[in-house]
């Protein structure tokens, strides 16, 4: 008998990932990681509306109108990549001395921006500002593309800070913060290793026949099914480690609970003793109304969260 399976690579990737995104988002938002997080979760949402709009849109609506769609999307993808370096790096280094932010903020920019203009040729300036609908099209090309690259850049050092430094402050092994970032830098050496590899095989390929092309071509798809691969796997890697609490996160939950049900305990006999002597009898309990209005005033208790309420 022959299997015939009717989905091609691009399909099977594109459904596993979709799937994968919203499954990290599930976990996000049930696991209350997104007010720890809410960049990064930011970012994922968009990440999985860009590609709902690649599928639905995608030969379906004029080709210009496309470009700007996708290019928008693009550009706020790159935006929040940004933001959430910085945010992990401030999770990460919480408590570091104002002189250390700066020294290594610097180095961390000084080697990205040699890296944006080591990094492949740039656009002319005539073309960029042509006063064009074209020419802002490659103008937004251009910011989403270096955009991004600065910010992969960013976060493969980040990495590098948070594993040789990160156990001092708040970024353990164990902790969401260094587990993100880890996924993050995986991601961003891949999508660099696939561009440099891309543009070896382009530029050190003659192409002289149609069987020529049809191999480079070959290669090149590869290569994306490769980095959309681990991709994947860095999505699991974040589903199973944001699904998982942090050490110690469940003990002190538990201790403030008991601490909080102690004192409940205790504090009843009193008030009841008060409102019996003062009214002469039982004070009534608060409607069901009355406490559904002042919930939404009540704070969120600090055992919540992994780490401390700022």
């Amino acid at each position: 008998m022959h299997f015939d399976f009717h989905f091609t690579t691009v399909q099977v990737l594109w459904t596993l990932t979709f799937a994968a995104l919203l499954v990290l988002l599930v976990v996000l938002l049930g696991r209350e990681r997104v007010r720890r997080f809410p960049w990064f979760t930011t970012a994922m949402v968009v990440m999985a509306l860009r590609l709902l709009a690649s599928r639905l849109l995608f030969g379906r609506i004029p080709r210009v109108l496309a470009n700007e769609i996708f290019l928008a999307l693009a550009d706020l993808a790159a935006i929040l990549a940004l933001l959430v370096a910085i945010e992990l790096a401030r999770r990460a280094f919480k408590g570091a001395t104002r002189l250390a932010w700066i020294i290594w903020t610097l180095v961390l920019l000084a080697v990205g921006a040699v890296v944006l203009v080591k990094w492949g040729p740039w656009p002319s300036f005539k073309t960029l500002f042509a006063l064009s609908e074209l020419s802002v099209l490659r103008l937004m090309e251009m910011v989403a593309q270096r955009a991004e690259l600065l910010a992969g850049v960013l976060v493969i050092q980040l990495s590098v800070l948070i594993v040789l430094f990160g156990r001092r402050f708040h970024a353990g092994w164990r902790s969401h913060t260094q587990r993100i970032v880890i996924g993050l830098s995986t991601a961003s050496l891949a999508q660099l290793a696939v561009q440099i590899a891309s543009r070896e095989i382009a530029t050190h390929t003659a192409i002289r026949s149609h069987a020529v092309y049809v191999r480079v071509t070959g290669m090149l798809n590869n290569l994306n099914y490769a980095n959309s691969v681990i991709f994947l796997a860095v999505l699991v890697w974040w589903i199973v480690c944001l699904w998982i609490d942090e050490p110690g996160a469940g003990t002190a939950s538990k201790g403030d609970q008991q601490r909080v049900t102690s004192g409940e305990e205790t504090a009843k006999p009193e008030s009841a003793k008060t409102n019996v002597e003062a009214n002469g009898a039982e004070a009534k309990p608060e409607s069901s109304s009355e406490a559904w209005l002042l919930a939404p005033l009540l704070p969120i208790p600090c055992s919540l969260s992994a780490t401390p309420c700022i």
